[in-house]
């Protein structure tokens, strides 16, 4: 069987494609900032932190995954039971599960919240991490197990005659989907990363490829590598995610007292727990790139841009997205356009103190994101 790449083209200009915006829960009240107190899961928190994106007009939330931490899929459930319209991005990490074992259970929980889920890919950066679930493979190889992993979930999505495969990681003989997406939709898949691997496998398959939240010339730099991998594959460039920490209030003087409040109970260790991954590997250095790059920023100065902070990235050990955008609603918003100028058309924003933040943001920036957004494609046009 052949198939005929998709056609390439210029990437497209901003405001062309529209603007995604998407938080991120957890199952108990904590961050980097707080430390968390009780079980693992509160299920009355996490239906209230849902419905909280829900309600502030969030597109998507995201789902996270570490070795530790609760199961996603089984947190999207409790999530689409109690929410109506919220996309669900549920994080998964190829090599712990067969790829069309996968592919069902996405299919099937498409089905049951009628078409809300999509997948967000992690291939892992860390061999501590990684070696915690059981995983000695090397970081390319990874990677490598990766793209076969995404050639099966694709097809087992879409295919509905028995197929094979054969590759260095997978093998499958006469596979047939017994459930499909809900609506015979593709479901979309996001992909993080930052390496030179991760960028060859993410642009080949990626609908969006998410990066942490960099000072606007470095994040310009990634762009331009996701898409000249992606034509390199014969793809049209993927969407560009980039995700930050807001810590916004009533005036920008008071979003930067907020902003060292906030720094202060990082540096007491707060939320060390939530630190494990980046902060504590191959001894405190981090592994994976995504970090390194966070930590050259913050190394530079600890403020670049409009906006963007860095001296929470150095205070978490860079694990995970740390930068902040500081400021009033309307500073915050102004700077989380200045990236979609330069081509990044979804945001992901989770705050520090996370419930209270999720409710402001959709309370005061979501709305001046879209006015803005509206207001510049309408110019363009």
């Amino acid at each position: 069987m052949t198939t005929t790449a998709p056609e390439t083209r210029t990437a497209p200009a901003p405001y062309e494609r529209p603007v995604e915006l998407l938080g991120m829960i957890g199952t108990r009240d904590q961050s980097e900032s707080r430390p968390g107190s009780g079980p693992a899961i509160d299920a009355d928190y996490t239906r209230r932190f849902a419905r909280a994106h829900e309600d502030g007009g969030f597109d998507r939330i995201l789902i996270g995954y570490g070795s530790s931490w609760p199961e996603g899929t089984q947190v999207a459930a409790h999530v689409a039971a109690h929410t109506e319209r919220l996309g669900l991005l549920v994080a998964h990490r190829p090599g712990f599960v067969a790829p069309t074992l996968a592919a069902r259970t996405f299919a099937t929980m498409d089905h049951f919240s009628q078409g809300r889920v999509a997948v967000h890919v992690i291939t892992g950066g860390s061999d501590v991490e990684q070696r915690r679930d059981g995983d000695y493979l090397g970081h390319d190889e990874r990677y490598d197990r990766t793209d076969e992993y995404l050639q099966i979930l694709r097809r087992a999505w879409t295919s509905t005659d028995p197929f094979d495969f054969e590759g260095a990681h997978y093998r499958h003989e006469g596979y047939a989907a017994g459930v499909l997406p809900y609506g015979e939709r593709h479901l979309p898949l996001f992909f993080g990363g930052s390496s030179a691997a991760a960028y060859r496998v993410g642009a080949r398959h990626a609908d969006t490829f998410m990066l942490w939240g960099e000072p606007l010339a470095e994040t310009a730099e990634q762009v331009a590598s996701v898409r000249a991998a992606a034509a390199e594959a014969g793809r049209e460039a993927p969407r560009i995610s980039v995700s930050f920490r807001p810590i916004l209030a009533a005036t920008d003087e008071l979003a930067w007292e907020r902003a060292h409040e906030v720094l202060h109970r990082i540096q007491v260790g707060a939320g060390s727990g939530l630190l494990d991954t980046a902060k504590r590997s191959a001894g405190g250095s981090p592994q994976n790139e995504g970090s390194r790059r966070l930590l050259a920023a913050a190394a530079k100065r600890d403020l670049h841009d409009r906006a963007l902070w860095t001296p929470t990235v150095t205070a978490a050990g860079a694990g995970g997205n740390t930068t902040a955008l500081v400021g009033s609603p309307e500073t915050v918003a102004a700077a989380i356009l200045d990236y979609v100028e330069i081509g990044v058309d979804t945001i992901l924003i989770r705050g520090y103190d996370p419930l209270d933040d999720a409710i402001d943001y959709g309370r005061h920036l979501l709305p001046l994101v879209r006015q803005e957004v509206a207001h510049r494609r309408s110019s363009a046009a």
